[in-house]
């Protein structure tokens, strides 16, 4: 009930509701981003600001006060650079970036391994797709949201001057 009350306010705020989680002492962390719009797949909204938390955190509390819910406290932030891929959806936002993924069981076809991190291709129907550096050059791992244990995107950071 909480995370459906919070997801439809996100979301209806224009934002996406990456993940949520209930932890001790009654703490509701809440991250969010911006919601990709179909219609304009190559524009990038940029990064979650504090202003963006804290717009989101004053209508939570708003709502959150009037539907009378139980918690303590309330933190909104962004799912920070290494992303959390929870849904279908973010496996064909974030195609071609690189991700580690951790799978639930071992895959028998890749030497029984748990974690890989490569670069996300498109879902081909159900499919989802990791290209990675196996022993013996590249090779493509298929699995199925279930299969995911976690899964996050691998930060890029560039520590260069940008004056050069």
């Amino acid at each position: 009930m909480l995370q459906e009350l919070i997801e439809k306010t996100v979301v209806g705020m224009g934002y996406e509701l990456v993940d949520f989680e209930q932890a001790a002492r009654g703490l509701v962390c809440v991250y969010i981003d911006f919601a990709r719009q179909d219609t304009d797949a190559d524009a990038d909204p940029g990064n979650i600001t504090v202003e963006d938390c804290e717009k989101v955190t004053h209508q939570l509390l708003h709502v959150l006060t009037v539907e009378n819910a139980s918690y303590e406290r309330l933190e909104v932030s962004s799912p920070g650079l290494d992303r959390p891929l929870k849904k279908f959806a973010d496996y064909v936002r974030f195609a071609g970036q690189e991700a580690l993924v951790k799978l639930r069981l071992p895959m028998p076809g890749a030497a029984h391994r748990k974690s890989f991190q490569g670069v996300l291709h498109a879902p081909d129907g159900d499919k989802l797709k990791l290209e990675f550096e196996g022993n013996d050059g590249l090779a493509v791992l298929e699995f199925t949201l279930a299969d995911v244990d976690k899964a996050r995107l691998v930060p890029k950071v560039d520590f260069r001057s940008r004056k050069a």
